[in-house]
């Protein structure tokens, strides 16, 4: 289908999903957030033939976060007490999205440009590989407009940095370079500006040409965020019987056996 504010193109088995709005920094509006909800689905049911996913941004910027430009209160339903509702979205619109992210069933990288800011920093941290340009940075605005982080970042940023960081990035409201970002474990890879799609796209179709495994060890890792050991234990085991039912196992196993690469098939 036809897009506005995104692309969705793919190659050598990538889909390579762009925020195109450049003029306010790919904000992630109600729009915005609903094409890119079409595009991963679309991918998901295999109406785009893909095996990874890269989100990436155009311009100067990944993602500025929700669009502000029509005030705080345009659009927005109205509670009983006369004040806006300014969550409504997120029930409706964002937090379906960002749980279709978590629970999209092929591997997502993230190719960071630009800022990464308030939903957009979720957005970005929501890659299973997160690449970041040096030019890149991570921001938690919501406390610069008085509301809270939302997009799951309460739920990602103490799992991912610890809650004194994930403090940190949320009551302080501080830019979080790349380079720092990596150094804190926020994100896999730090590159030049020039090398982030490069780099991005290299990733990517190295976990294309993976096996169909692939989708359950990103299922295992997302989910073991909640599970306990027996319960991990007993999700490995049930991922095990599945992944040993693929044609890739067989194809694994001989070329191993082979002494040859396997070309897997992601199925």
């Amino acid at each position: 289908m036809a897009y506005d504010k995104i692309r969705l193109e793919t190659q050598d088995g990538v889909a390579v999903v762009t925020l195109s709005d450049p003029a306010t920094l790919n904000a992630a509006s109600p729009e915005v957030a609903r094409e890119l909800a079409q595009a991963f689905g679309a991918v998901a049911a295999g109406k785009v033939q893909a095996r990874a996913v890269i989100l990436t941004g155009e311009g100067r910027g990944f993602c500025s976060g929700a669009n502000l430009s029509a005030g705080s209160t345009a659009g927005r339903p109205m509670d009983p007490d006369g004040k806006p509702d300014a969550g409504a979205a997120l029930e409706s619109v964002y937090n379906p999205l960002v749980t279709l992210l978590r629970d999209f069933p092929l591997p997502i990288v993230t190719a960071v440009n630009g800022p990464a800011a308030g939903i957009g920093c979720s957005l970005a941290l929501l890659g299973d590989i997160v690449v970041a340009a040096d030019s890149a940075y991570f921001l938690q605005a919501f406390r610069r407009i008085g509301l809270v982080p939302d997009g799951g970042s309460t739920y990602l940023l103490p799992r991912l940095v610890g809650k004194a960081r994930a403090m940190e990035m949320m009551l302080l409201g501080d830019k979080i370079p790349a380079a720092t970002a990596l150094d804190w474990g926020l994100i896999n890879r730090c590159v030049p500006d020039a090398e982030l799609m490069p780099k991005a796209l290299e990733l990517a179709r190295a976990l294309a040409e993976g096996p169909a495994s692939l989708g359950e060890i990103r299922r295992l890792v997302w989910n073991s965020l909640d599970a306990d050991w027996v319960g991990q234990l007993h999700a490995e085991r049930h991922a095990q019987r599945a992944s040993g039912k693929t044609e890739d196992f067989i194809e694994g196993v001989s070329a191993f056996l082979q002494k040859r690469p396997a070309a897997f098939k992601g199925r």
